[in-house]
């Protein structure tokens, strides 16, 4: 550390403050080491002042201490170097109702071109363009946006404003009849003869790796490539039985009617052979209610085994039965609980209104 920074000149009376500050001890620790660091800085002391490097080993404190402290006495005074630096907060300043209201309105609105979809910064640099705000940082637009809208979901600085939903047309008698038949079809109890069983598919891309991934070491986690090689698409036909707590997954290369029928055989003949009545939902053109328990289980094999590059289709199929046979071990259920009376009030937008002449 070089020779001092900053040369200080305490006179008589402050010299004898700041040895009775020390001498008696009841001051808090920081005012004293501070009395301390002014008192070897001092010009008019023994050798005319001690260095920043001597003074921080003696007291054992950090340098920048012993350069600030000398500083602020000849900027501030004494008693302001005794004390602490007042920590000054930079607080991002809110925007007001105008601002907002040209925040809020692009973001539910359409991306600008050659974009997918608003950024945080995206919008902080439009309310500056509009001269809105002169500045405003992208953390204060995520803060406004999650106190004043429940739409938006942020995700990495991004807003995510679209969702993937099944929008049931409103006010259509055919999908009301349909959705409540397969109500009706999950409220129904079964005998020993008979059972229930959802029918759904789904597809997986196959994908090689290029280069081997790095395993898994201590303080690093496993290394995939970005690059890989796409190695086919196989179809998934789920069939679940869920008061049973059954299911089963059939890999083909192909969705089509033959594939289907293959599988609907198979439930017969192999599955349940000796069931009388086999009830099966399905998809059908007005309305993809039926496929709710389906969807439930399709929805956790994509989490819970699919989630990962899968090279080729032997792999696909030794994985899906590994799963499918945990879960028929456990005899997992679905505990369905809304009914025709619960989609009646909760729904009633979708009914058609009745209007008397």
């Amino acid at each position: 550390m070089p020779a001092k920074k900053c040369r200080i000149k305490l006179t008589t009376e402050e010299r004898q403050e700041l040895k009775a500050l020390v001498s008696r001890g009841r001051a808090a620790a920081y005012k004293q080491t501070h009395a301390r660091i002014l008192l070897l800085s001092d010009k008019a002391g023994k050798d005319g002042g001690m260095t920043d490097e001597e003074i921080a080993r003696s007291l054992q404190t950090a340098g920048a201490t012993v350069e600030r402290v000398p500083r602020r006495c000849v900027e501030e005074g004494v008693e302001a170097a005794l004390g602490r630096r007042e920590q000054q907060r930079r607080r991002p300043k809110k925007p007001d109702g105008a601002a907002e209201a040209h925040l809020i309105a692009p973001a539910c609105g359409e991306p600008p071109e050659g974009r997918t979809r608003w950024t945080l910064r995206l919008l902080a640099d439009r309310l500056v363009e509009c001269e809105i705000v002169d500045s405003i940082h992208p953390e204060t637009v995520r803060k406004t946006l999650k106190e004043r809208t429940q739409a938006p979901v942020l995700q990495r600085g991004r807003l995510w404003l679209k969702e993937c939903w099944c929008i049931p047309p409103e006010g259509s008698s055919d999908f009301v009849c349909a959705m409540e038949d397969v109500l009706e079809v999950y409220q129904r109890q079964f005998g020993d003869n008979e059972v229930l069983v959802c029918l759904d598919e789904t597809s997986k891309q196959q994908v090689k790796e290029t280069r081997l991934p790095r395993p898994l070491r201590p303080g690093s986690a496993v290394a995939y490539d970005y690059e890989y090689e796409r190695n086919g698409v196989s179809n998934l036909f789920m069939l679940f039985a869920p008061l049973e707590g059954w299911r089963r997954v059939g890999v083909t290369d192909r969705r089509t009617k033959v594939d289907w029928a293959h599988q609907v055989k198979k439930l017969v003949d192999e599955d349940y052979p000796d069931k009388d009545r086999i009830v099966l939902v399905m998809d059908n053109p007005v309305s993809s209610t039926g496929q709710a328990m389906a969807e439930i289980e399709i929805g956790l094999l994509a989490r819970e085994c699919l989630d990962r590059r899968i090279p080729d289709q032997e792999t696909l199929r030794r994985e899906v039965d590994a799963w499918q046979d945990q879960r028929n071990r456990d005899t997992i259920r679905v505990n369905w609980r809304f009914t025709t009376d619960d989609a009646r009030i909760k729904l009633k937008s979708l009914y058609p209104a009745i209007q008397n002449s």
